[in-house]
């Protein structure tokens, strides 16, 4: 393979005259050997190196440091992620559209998974108006001038597999010490999208002079 030991030390071998030596040259060798070594690490360096001075080809820590060189501490590897799912968030959070109401659902879409709900106090299409359906309790919502350049906007949390190893409520998987359920706490879920990873991703995206009231909800 090229760049490696074996490919190194005929590299060098063949750079020397052949009357030189017999056909047996077990210190020569050696020698070479030792030469090849060195030299295939370094192509082995230098390769990984140049992989590293593009986000399309980078790996291992180095996606990291170019996350935490574009984003500061916004776009963490999540737990277990492999390089090309961190790649392709990494490449996508460059490009993100943002500042539009389009942008907010879907910054808001890629990190939970779920669509959140925006509503526009200013905006018919949300409020309703003559010849755009409303009712009560069908669609629409109280509209008001009064409030120009803000929203409310509901952003619901991942949904999670619970706590693992627990059962759920009415299982019937356990009992009064025994069995595989017990009492869990917010805290105890497994997810790795928090409240406040939300509240930053709308305050990312939203235009300013704008506020976006928000409620974060299961």
């Amino acid at each position: 393979m090229t760049g490696d030991e074996a490919d190194m030390r005929g590299r060098l071998a063949s750079l020397l005259p052949l009357r030189w030596f017999p056909d047996a040259t077990p210190v020569l060798s050696a020698l070479l050997a030792g030469l090849a070594e060195g030299w295939a690490w370094l192509y082995a360096m230098l390769s990984y190196a140049k992989l590293q001075t593009r986000i399309a080809t980078a790996t291992d820590t180095f996606l990291d440091l170019i996350s935490q060189d574009c984003f500061g501490a916004t776009l963490p590897r999540r737990a277990g992620e492999s390089d090309g799912s961190f790649r392709a968030r990494i490449r996508h959070e460059l490009l993100r559209e943002r500042a539009t109401r389009a942008a907010l659902a879907g910054v808001l879409s890629d990190l939970t998974g779920r669509a959140p709900a925006i509503f526009e106090p200013s905006r018919p299409a949300d409020t309703g108006a003559y010849g755009i359906a409303l009712g009560y309790g069908a669609a629409g919502g109280w509209g008001s001038l009064q409030l120009p350049y803000q929203s409310f906007v509901t952003a619901f949390r991942p949904l999670t597999t619970g706590v693992p190893l627990a059962a759920g409520w009415t299982t019937e998987a356990g009992g009064w010490g025994a069995g595989a359920i017990e009492y869990v706490s917010r805290a105890m879920i497994e997810a790795q999208v928090t409240d406040a990873d939300i509240a930053a991703a709308i305050a990312r995206t939203v235009p300013v002079a704008t506020i976006a009231w928000t409620r974060i909800s299961d």
